[in-house]
């Protein structure tokens, strides 16, 4: 009978069997050999951890030595992800949100929330979205949220009975952690302000005589959002239930739980007085010009010169922020390098012969699906916008897609595409180290939200052309 042991050195050897064979085909569409190697090795990464076969941590090392190895990126280029100022700001934030659990102040915050809404699992769920969407619109950086929003559920997850190891995960934690990034993948999507790249994407569309703005973008999105805000939570909840669904005794310890921690200590005002000043820094870092993992790291000295997180809890307690810091980073390196190479700009123009005769809505949802599927292939939100966005715009207007209803799906698609894989958005960084989430869980679950999302989009058409045609 064969072991676990076996049957993952197989999955190795596959994974190996199938980049050895990719890399070897002939190289299509003048295409450079380098280029086509890095794709290689950078799609060999991500299946390995697709099946299994190996951790994103060590798949994304293998991938890094392997491209300098075969000279398909010099030195400097494979270790130029880790000098990113956002991938400072996930190791910083990581480092922040445990003194929000050390000081004390998470689990406070857990026990409020637990006494108003912990008498289900599915409640809590909601409880996450709700204060996610509600910190959207004032924070202009998903990344940044996330950095809030992930001590509150990882103190919700421990306090509910949930540990990160095999069994405990999922009484409650696996289902709140991936409900929190699940939910965060809408929340950007319904606010302008919500995600860093939705800027960005509004100045691309202009370009095309689309108008989008903070009024009308709430307005085009608020329907589709507001119904997958709704079903999110319960549709993980029934496709991947937690063991402990409901909770009746919880309101009442956590009731408990608070008259035992007694009147907020001074570490717990210090930490609530540094995060509320980290949150108003990062929510006006636009106008004062504030680099947000400066801010990170600013709110991190505070908390170790006042003796709330010290440097031995850092020591002690880095490693899995470390390890999610360097895998996010070289894959972070290499889908950027794959950008500038030119990878993805072929890859569009070469969709745009297959969708010459269609009828404008085949190529709409043709458009709209092949964008979101193809984010398998990136890190960053933003390196997809800026790759692919202005190229499946023009290939849609050519073929008679009204160009305002394809820019604001293709805007709200960067944003719930986020949940595909664990590395497909910054802001999923903290969760999917959180030791609640194994890489696998999410490739499987966001495969499924973001397939739901798709369809409730591309199901509300009919609302987001007629909305969106109001101001353009």
């Amino acid at each position: 009978m064969e072991t676990p042991s076996i049957n993952r050195w197989i999955r190795r050897i596959l994974t190996l069997g199938f980049g050895i064979l990719l890399w070897h085909l002939p190289i299509p569409w003048d295409l450079s050999p380098d280029t086509w190697h890095l794709f290689t090795i950078f799609i060999t990464a991500i299946l390995g951890v697709l099946i299994d076969a190996v951790s994103i941590f060590t798949a994304s090392i293998l991938a890094m030595v392997a491209s300098v190895i075969f000279s398909v990126l010099t030195p400097a280029k494979a270790f130029s992800g880790f000098s990113e100022s956002f991938i400072l700001l996930i190791l910083s934030a990581f480092l922040v949100a445990k003194g929000v659990i050390k000081s004390g102040l998470g689990r406070r915050i857990a026990f409020l929330l637990i006494r108003r809404f912990g008498h289900s699992t599915l409640n809590l769920g909601y409880c996450i979205v709700a204060t996610d969407t509600l910190l959207g619109p004032a924070i202009p950086s998903n990344t940044a949220r996330s950095g809030i929003l992930y001590p509150i559920t990882l103190a919700l997850a421990v306090d509910t009975g949930s540990l990160p190891t095999e069994k405990g995960r999922k009484k409650t934690g696996t289902y709140l952690m991936m409900t929190a990034i699940a939910g965060h993948s809408i929340s950007s999507a319904l606010w302008f302000t919500g995600m860093a790249a939705n800027p960005v994407g509004a100045g691309i569309a202009a370009q095309f005589g689309v108008n989008m703005n903070f009024g009308n973008w709430f307005f085009v999105a608020s329907i589709p959002c507001f119904i997958a805000l709704i079903l999110i939570p319960y549709i993980l909840y029934i496709l991947y239930p937690p063991q402990n669904k409901y909770t009746p005794e919880a309101p009442e310890a956590a009731k408990q739980a608070i008259k035992k921690m007694g009147p907020v200590r001074t570490k717990e005002w210090v930490m609530g007085i540094t995060f509320l000043a980290m949150i108003l820094l990062w929510a006006f870092s636009p106008v004062l010009k504030l680099n947000l993992a400066i801010v990170a790291f600013m709110g991190l000295s505070v908390l170790i010169l006042a003796n709330v997180y010290t440097l031995e809890d850092i020591r002690s307690g880095a490693g899995d922020a470390l390890e999610t810091y360097i895998w996010f980073a070289i894959l972070y390196m290499m889908s950027t390098e794959l950008n500038e190479m030119g990878f993805m700009g072929t890859l569009g123009t070469k969709i745009a012969v297959y969708t010459l005769d269609l009828n404008w809505i085949l190529v709409y949802i043709f458009l709209t699906v092949l964008y979101v599927v193809i984010h398998y292939l990136f890190v960053s939100q933003t390196a997809h916008l800026l790759a692919l966005y202005a190229v499946f715009l023009q290939v849609a207007i050519g073929a008679g897609v009204p160009a305002a209803l394809m820019a604001f799906m293709l805007s709200f698609a960067t944003n719930y595409f986020s949940v595909i894989t664990p590395q497909a958005s910054s802001s999923n960084v903290l969760f999917a180290g959180s030791g609640f989430l194994p890489s696998r869980d999410i490739y499987r679950q966001g495969a499924i939200i973001t397939g739901l999302n798709l369809i409730i989009f591309l199901s509300m058409t009919p609302w987001i052309h007629w909305a969106s045609s109001l101001w353009n």
